[in-house]
């Protein structure tokens, strides 16, 4: 598939596509709806360009076969759907325990338990907050159309590799399945240097390279946490993004991301055509989050409000980075209900008394 070529792709197609052209040749899935497409053109396309495709008995199997393709400093990933992701966690964090760069995609369901198979956000903790078990962070990117859901793929291996953590595109049912006209971006892939730590054979030209995650003795795993950490407070500082949209004048912000920020921003578009001043705030990545950007619209907004597909997750960290200086309201739906824009106008009207 060449660049510049408007193509018109599914969701899923378009993340696998993607992950090919930024040079994953190698990928480990489990079929759960709604993201077996993923895996079904991996399947197609990997084998024609002499890449690996493994359908794994299990997803815990394909995580850490993803650990193993890692640690040789090849690009790999796998995608899945919720209850998919809950039994990778382990895996995940032997990945980021082990500081070895990967793709995870989430395609979000509805849950908990087997839940649903419609759009869902509602994973939203379980990716910023524990993707595994311990002291550890994944790069989560939110995208909320299939264009950036092509772009994020990219950036999403190229920081995986320059921070040497796993990376996790988190889309959902709808982005999944939809369709939209896409152009490969024009990219050449150039690797950051692996070669002082992949498992790539010796050759008793150098010392041993070691790939583990296991540290038994208290003193050396706090000092290796904590070096983890300095790097997350680096990735933290360089790079949060988020877009604005009509955020300057806005008397009240709303926060949405993913495919919810859609349905948002029609919602603000027909409110600014009743004279409503009001404005959208789009976390880009959710880890690191751009709290910076919400505080600094918190200095001259009345409010905030939060719309997930979800209960409310998405809004603590809007809490947080608001700090109380603004009130901060939820709206959403949960269980595979998408929101209407209607529903989010009126919500919108509710908080700004229709004032102009």
């Amino acid at each position: 598939m060449s660049s510049n070529q408007r193509v018109l792709m599914k969701g899923n197609e378009a993340l696998a596509e993607a992950a090919i052209q930024a040079g994953c040749h190698h990928f480990f899935g489990y079929p759960i709806t709604p993201q077996t497409e993923v895996a079904a053109y991996m399947a197609k396309r990997l084998p024609k360009i002499g890449g690996t495709y493994l359908q794994a008995e299990s997803e815990v199997a394909a995580i850490n076969m993803v650990l193993g393709a890692a640690s040789a400093g090849i690009r790999a990933m796998t995608s899945s759907s919720s209850p998919g992701i809950s039994l990778k966690a382990e895996g995940i964090s032997y990945i980021a325990g082990s500081d070895l760069p990967c793709l995870i995609i989430n395609v979000q369901r509805g849950g908990p338990g087997l839940g649903g198979i419609q759009p869902s956000q509602s994973d939203y903790w379980q990716a910023t907050r524990a993707p595994g078990h311990g002291d550890l962070h994944a790069l989560v990117f939110a995208p909320s159309s299939i264009q950036e859901m092509v772009d994020m793929v990219f950036d999403a291996f190229d920081l995986a590799d320059q921070y040497r953590m796993p990376s996790m595109i988190l889309a959902d049912g709808m982005l999944g399945q939809m369709m939209e006209p896409v152009v490969f971006p024009e990219k050449s892939v150039n690797p950051v240097d692996k070669s002082s730590w992949a498992l790539t054979g010796h050759q008793g030209k150098r010392a041993h390279h070691i790939v583990n995650s296991l540290y038994l003795q208290p003193d050396e795993l706090e000092k290796n946490v904590k070096e983890r950490f300095e790097r997350y407070e680096l990735i933290k500082s360089k790079e949060a993004r988020a877009e604005e949209y009509l955020v300057e004048d806005a008397q009240l912000v709303v926060v949405a991301y993913g495919a919810t920020s859609r349905i948002v921003r029609s919602a603000i578009n027909t409110a600014r055509g009743k004279g409503i001043k009001v404005g959208m705030i789009r976390p880009l990545t959710l880890w690191p989050y751009p709290s910076s950007v919400i505080a600094k619209a918190a200095e001259t907004a009345q409010a905030f409000l939060t719309v997930e597909m979800s209960m409310g997750q998405m809004v603590d960290d809007v809490r947080l980075a608001v700090n109380g200086k603004k009130p901060v309201a939820f709206f959403g739906h949960t269980g595979g209900v998408i929101p209407t824009p209607a529903e989010v106008l009126a919500e919108i009207e509710k908080m700004t008394g229709g004032d102009r």
